[in-house]
């Protein structure tokens, strides 16, 4: 405990969280290492189904979750990645979103 002559120091703000309600929030999508799909399935999957994704891109992230368990696949608004982990699930994925 500091003794009164001794001057407090204020941390400066370097972060800012927001709290409220609504569906804005952002969202994950997890994917996880199953050694059921091979690359080019994988890849296909996110090609198709994951917004903006390019080959490039689905191979890194399979190279990902294959050497390290899992990957972040998608980031956007909860109903965006609860859309795109319904289809990656729906060709046999395992994923989750957070």
């Amino acid at each position: 405990m500091p003794t009164p002559s001794t001057p407090l120091t204020i941390p400066k703000t370097t972060e800012r969280i927001q709290t409220g309600a609504g569906t804005g929030f952002e969202s994950r999508v997890v994917v996880f290492n199953c050694d059921c799909h091979t690359y080019q399935q994988v890849i296909d999957l996110f090609c198709r189904f994951i917004p903006g994704m390019t080959s490039a891109k689905a191979f890194e992230l399979a190279y990902r979750i294959d050497h390290e368990g899992e990957a972040v696949v998608y980031n956007g608004s909860l109903e965006q990645a609860e859309e795109v982990a319904a289809k990656l699930a729906g060709g046999g994925l395992k994923v989750v979103v957070q």
